[in-house]
């Protein structure tokens, strides 16, 4: 199935400003799961269900050429439209 990007933004971001954003979000989540995401020109309310696939990862990438590596944490929330995901999952922790 084909990738379509309904929304996508990327910014330089201090820690600060990156937790007021996921504090945001959990707010959001707490709440109805509605959210709104703006930034540029772009904008898009979704309904987060109240049961989804939560992915965290956190990565290593080397270029060929052998320079700095870049990390990176990623966080997804993944969902069929219409479908909430059924019970279970392992147990995540940040401590």
């Amino acid at each position: 199935m084909p990738e379509e990007i309904l929304f996508k933004t990327e910014q330089a971001s201090t820690r600060a400003e990156a937790a007021a954003y996921l504090r945001a979000l959990a707010d959001k989540l707490d709440a109805d799961g509605t959210v709104h995401l703006s930034g540029g020109p772009d904008a898009l309310d979704m309904t987060i269900p109240e049961r989804f696939e939560f992915e965290v990862k956190a990565e290593r990438e080397t270029s060929k050429s052998g320079g700095t590596p870049e990390l990176s944490l990623e966080l997804e929330f993944e969902w069929k439209e219409g479908v909430e995901a059924e019970a279970g999952g392992g147990s995540l922790e940040i401590t």
